[in-house]
């Protein structure tokens, strides 16, 4: 006799809103030989699944990731050599950090003073399929994935819904808000190289449902009050309809629905009134456009993160977390390779790095993760700090094609650092560590893939769960394991 349980084909189980798939009523039909009824085959994967989860791990609600697009120095910022040779050795003054033995440049006075509050990945490393341009760097470290479309000039294609999920839509789809708050937001600016915007920065084959937010305030990058300019006509209720009128629009939805009972029963698996009310509630009830309302923080405060685009887009993000928001990305406010407070130095580290890109650093991500800890917010808010590579050791020499001035590092994926802190991960702890010139790992190298996998881990999603792409194939939302040595 066949049993036929009723579902969506395709869909995965990690889900409890989808149905079950054809491959579920296979495994459920060989585990009645073995004496396993459906709930308990269910329950055995819940158990499975909650056991791979590191210690320590599972305690994170929001993340805020500081996504430092263009490659920041690993050797000019925090992770500098001495007895290295002239064109290997930093331009900057090392400086003593709160943990004995770690050593910062010059250029980060502020965070060497919060640097015993979060873990230093000194080891982050891969090796690139082809050329390690930016926009491929980028869409692996928001992905997981490796494009397998790299045109000769380096660049790749636009943006597609044929791509893999940012790890941001994958973490709402499975841990949505409680609260009625925008899930994913990202600013100030999309994720760029040259022509190519947005590659690895939307939810892909997830469908638009799970893109973020996208708030890019109009102006120069370089504009200080750029962040004053945020404009969220689109979350606030038109002037003609207040409160108690929408709420009688909504109730004549549910009249309409109330009548329709066969649509209703056609649409249920959908969850419409779902998230019709979601969207009501977000826009009555003002929770998400009060968040964007930075001027309601004080001249201090506002001083303490920086008066820059990246200082207030820090916390800008802060206050998005504070309000319900479970992922926010900062991206580095230039595109990858341009100039003035770009990352990508190619020419012109000492002065840029030392005058425009270094304090901006310092200022916002000390200020944040300081404000975040006095709040009780770090406990449960996962900040991260990462570009999609290092630069290369030694200074005037050409590792991706570029030309590069003797005051300038080329792109480097063997070798560089990243940071981490709050949710339940380790307080004044180094991971990894890099040899005599910061060339490649010594000890304990971390992929990017490792380190999305530790993210998913820290909201208590193991990394092996299976999304199902735009041709119903079954991926994992990483082909990595979590580094449970991060967490506490």
């Amino acid at each position: 006799m066949i049993i036929r349980v009723p579902g969506q084909p395709g869909k995965d189980m990690c889900d409890s809103h989808l149905g079950v798939n054809r491959r579920d009523v296979l495994r459920v039909g060989g585990s009645g030989v073995l004496g396993l009824s459906l709930g308990s085959l269910l329950q055995l994967q819940s158990a499975q699944a909650n056991n791979n989860i590191p210690k320590g791990a599972g305690k994170a609600k929001s993340i805020i990731l500081c996504y430092l697009q263009g490659g920041p120095s690993h050797l000019d910022l925090w992770d500098p050599k001495e007895d290295v040779p002239d064109n290997v050795k930093s331009t900057f003054s090392n400086i003593s950090t709160k943990l004995p033995g770690v050593q910062f440049t010059e250029l980060l006075p502020k965070l060497a003073q919060v640097i015993d509050k979060t873990t230093l990945i000194r080891s982050m490393s891969y090796t690139p399929n082809g050329l390690f341009n930016h926009t491929a760097a980028i869409y692996q470290m928001m992905t997981g994935y490796t494009t397998d479309k790299v045109s000769p000039s380096g660049q790749l294609e636009p943006p597609s819904p044929k791509d893999f999920p940012n790890f941001g839509s994958n973490i709402i789809r499975l841990k949505p808000p409680k609260e009625p708050m925008l899930p994913f937001v990202m600013l100030p600016r999309p994720l760029q190289e040259s022509n190519v915007v947005g590659k690895g920065g939307t939810a892909g084959f997830l469908g638009k449902a799970f893109d973020p937010y996208t708030l890019y305030p109009p102006g120069d990058d370089l504009d200080a009050k750029k962040m004053d300019k945020i404009n969220v006509t689109d979350l606030e209720m038109r002037a003609d309809v207040y409160g108690g009128r929408m709420q009688r629009r909504a109730k004549l939805l549910d009249t309409i629905n109330a009548g329709m009972p066969d649509i209703d029963r056609a649409v249920k698996d959908y969850k419409l009134n779902e998230y019709y009310d979601q969207a009501l509630t977000l826009i009555s009830s003002g929770r998400a456009r009060d968040a964007f309302a930075i001027e309601q923080e004080s001249r201090e405060t506002r001083d303490m993160y920086g008066r820059t685009t990246f200082g207030q887009s820090c916390l800008l993000a802060r206050r998005l977390v504070e309000a319900g928001t479970r992922v926010v990305e900062v991206v580095w406010p230039k595109v990858a390779n341009s100039d003035n407070h770009s990352w990508d130095v190619h020419t012109g580290l000492s002065t840029r790095m030392k005058n425009q890109s270094g304090p901006m650093l310092d200022t916002a991500l000390s200020a944040l993760i300081t404000d975040l800890d006095d709040r009780g917010l770090l406990e449960e808010t996962l900040v991260v700090a990462v570009g999609e590579f290092g630069r290369s050791p030694q200074r005037g020499v050409s590792t991706s094609g570029n030309g590069n001035s003797d005051d300038g590092r080329d792109h480097w994926p063997y070798c560089y650092t990243a940071l981490m802190a709050g949710a339940g991960v380790k307080r004044g702890y180094v991971h990894g560590r890099s040899d005599k010139t910061a060339s490649a790992p010594l000890e304990n190298p971390v992929h990017p893939g490792e380190l999305l996998a530790s993210i998913y881990e820290s909201f208590g999603i193991a990394p092996e769960t299976i999304v199902y792409n735009h041709l119903n194939q079954p991926r994992e939302l990483v082909k990595a394991e979590s580094v449970s040595a991060l967490f506490a």
